[in-house]
């Protein structure tokens, strides 16, 4: 028997003035796209923008439906919207907010294993590391990939 370990590694911020200009203007995107969230059972608000490999940045936001679950977390209706629009353009970053009761969570929200199979199958297909910034009013933190967030990708068919 051997014992193995898995070590992920990420930055903390304090606040977003501490991200680069790039960072901070994608973490803004995010915390805005909250405020698109349609979230009437949870009251619970999430916003994700994603920038592409070119620049261009799409948002999302959660949209719930009394149907459950028939509604769609904020990370997966902005890599389908990106996917959809720009299928040719890898994704780059995702950033993560999320707000109850009108502001933004003391600590940052970390996306639904269902999130983060996507997120790993978009950053394979893409051919590089998407980074990940969750965004909390008290701290950020960024992950270099989606490896670091999903340790064991469920990536087995056909091998």
């Amino acid at each position: 028997m051997d014992r193995k370990e898995i070590n992920i590694s990420y930055t903390e911020y304090g606040s977003l003035d501490e991200l680069s200009a790039e960072d901070r203007e994608l973490a803004h995107e995010a915390v805005e796209a909250t405020g698109n969230s349609y979230a009437p059972y949870s009251g619970f608000n999430v916003g994700a923008a994603i920038r592409l490999d070119d620049g261009t940045v799409v948002t999302g936001s959660n949209q719930e439906n009394i149907a459950y679950p028939s509604g769609l977390c904020a990370e997966r209706t902005a890599m389908f919207y990106a996917a959809a629009r720009y299928p040719d353009i890898p994704m780059d970053t995702i950033a993560i907010a999320a707000s109850s009761g009108g502001a933004l969570c003391r600590e940052p929200a970390t996306p639904c294993g269902a999130c983060r199979q996507v997120m790993a199958e978009y950053q394979s297909r893409g051919g590089h590391p998407i980074a990940i910034i969750l965004v909390g009013a008290e701290k950020i933190w960024k992950f270099s990939r989606v490896d670091d967030i999903l340790p064991l990708i469920f990536d087995s068919l056909g091998k």
